[in-house]
Order: structure tokens, then sequence, then C-alpha cells
């Protein structure tokens, strides 16, 4: 039966409540409602910009998007982004989603800690990303009315340590692979909630390279 809360109907098709059940399977209660309030907020985003965009997709991108925190579906050695952004592209492939259409979804996962670039893409995935900075770091927390925000956290609700506890979700889902975080938000992540995480800096790595730039300056003896 479909539900429309803040006049955004949620996307009620056989593909969607199988992608809400396994999550609701997958995650947490602190994940799930995050997930379908990251719909919310990107599908109000969008209808406030007067966005095109397929609700269907945005929908499943938002259930998926913190998917890879959770152990069933977290890689050793992946960001957890892409680890979402795989189990979406697994899911959506099963039901024989168009290639185009499960690439979009893909890039919306991948991409929704990498602040600067989904702006530029696709409403799919531009809209995922303000759905989560909406919900995770209030960024353009008074462009929603009041009564918006208030319908849409009457269903689903943010517990009252909201704030520490998706912290939290972030360390545990990542703590096991420190070295994913680099060059990206979850290393403030593990630097806040993990005493041994040390963090990888960008200019030692270039300067420690086994590149040896004195000796290569004269150029390369058997080219000459």
């Amino acid at each position: 039966m479909s539900q429309t809360i803040a006049g955004i109907a949620i996307p009620d098709s056989t593909i969607t409540r199988a992608a809400t059940d396994l999550v609701r399977e997958s995650e947490s209660d602190l994940l799930y409602h995050h997930s379908r309030r990251v719909f919310l907020w990107g599908a109000l985003t969008g209808q406030r910009r007067s966005l095109k965009f397929d609700a269907e997709l945005l929908y499943v991108g938002a259930m998926f998007h913190d998917m890879g925190l959770v152990p069933k579906f977290s890689s050793k050695t992946e960001r957890f982004e892409v680890d979402g952004a795989n189990a979406a592209r697994d899911f959506l492939d099963a039901w024989h989603v168009p290639e185009a259409d499960i690439e979009q979804v893909w890039d919306a996962i991948a991409l929704h800690t990498t602040p600067g670039i989904p702006q530029h893409k696709k409403p799919v995935v531009a809209l995922l990303t303000s759905g989560v900075e909406m919900d995770v770091l209030g960024l353009a927390y008074d462009q929603f009315p009041r009564e918006q925000r208030e319908q849409v956290v009457a269903v689903h609700p943010r517990q009252e340590n909201f704030k520490e506890a998706i912290i939290d979700a972030f360390a545990e889902g990542t703590r096991h692979k420190p070295e994913t975080t680099f060059g990206n938000v979850k290393a403030d992540v593990l630097a806040l909630k993990d005493p041994s995480y040390r963090r990888l800096n960008f200019c030692s790595i270039i300067l420690g390279s086994a590149w040896n730039d004195h000796a290569q300056s004269g150029g390369c003896p058997a080219c000459a």
C-alpha cells in the first residue's frame, strides 16, 4: 500500500518493496530510518528545485547508501560507499534493471560522501547527496519548512542521540579497514573514535614515494 509523507509518495513497486525488506532485515533501526529520511529530503529537494528525477532509483539509492556499513555487505578493502554501491548493483541487476539506471544508482551511492561532485551529475546522484547532507550535516535545514521537517521525523524519527549514534555507526563500519578512509570524510570519524587510528598524509606519500627525481632529471640514458 502506497504511503505519502510530507507530500512525497514513497515508491511502491515490487522492486522498492524488495529493497525495503532487504534493508529492514540487514540494517539497524538507526540506519533504516536514516535511509528513508534521506530519500524524503532528497525528493523534497528535487521538488523544490523543479528537477525531473526517477523516484524509484532515488529510493533504492537512499535505501542502499549505507549498506556498506553492514558486515554482510562490507568488503575487506573497498570504501564502504563502494560496498553499498556494489550491493545495490547486484540487487538491481537481479531485477534486470537497465544498466544505465544501475549506473546512476551506483554513482549516487559511491559519491554521496564526496562533496563538490554529485551536484554536477544526474539528479538522482545529486539528490541522494543532498538528502544525506540534510540528515547528517543539517545542510539546507532552513530551506525545508518546519511542517515538512516535522512530518518526516514523525514517521521516521531521529533518536535522541542520533548525531553521536550515526558517527558510531560510521566508525563500526570502517574500523576494520582504516586505509579506505584516506582522502574522505570517514578519516574524521576514525580520528574521533579509534585511538589507534593514524591518518595518512597525501603530501607525505608524495614526498616518500619511490621516485628519485634528482636521478631522473638528466633524462633516460637508454633513450638517448
